[in-house]
């Protein structure tokens, strides 16, 4: 008998950048980082436009308004 719901869903309740990798905190309480290399457009943001980010679909994603970006959490947990 497993104590695990039989389905997790992956939904982002924060976040947090530096200068060198986006940090991404879920509901289950797991971590997912990755380098901001792989965002260009978070890459060449100044650190005003890079706070500015809000949760979209209820935690589905992040959007950052000012540059036009959006990162579902479904993907970061996909990337290899």
């Amino acid at each position: 008998m497993s104590s695990l719901p039989d389905k997790l869903e992956a939904l982002a309740v924060d976040v947090n950048i530096s200068e060198q990798s986006l940090k991404v905190f879920l509901s289950d309480g797991r971590e997912i980082s990755a380098p901001l290399v792989w965002f260009p457009r978070l890459l060449t943001a100044s650190h005003e436009h890079r706070r500015n980010w809000r949760l979209i679909g209820q935690g589905i994603g992040i959007h950052w308004l000012d540059l036009d970006e959006d990162i579902a959490v479904q993907d970061l947990l996909r990337i290899k």
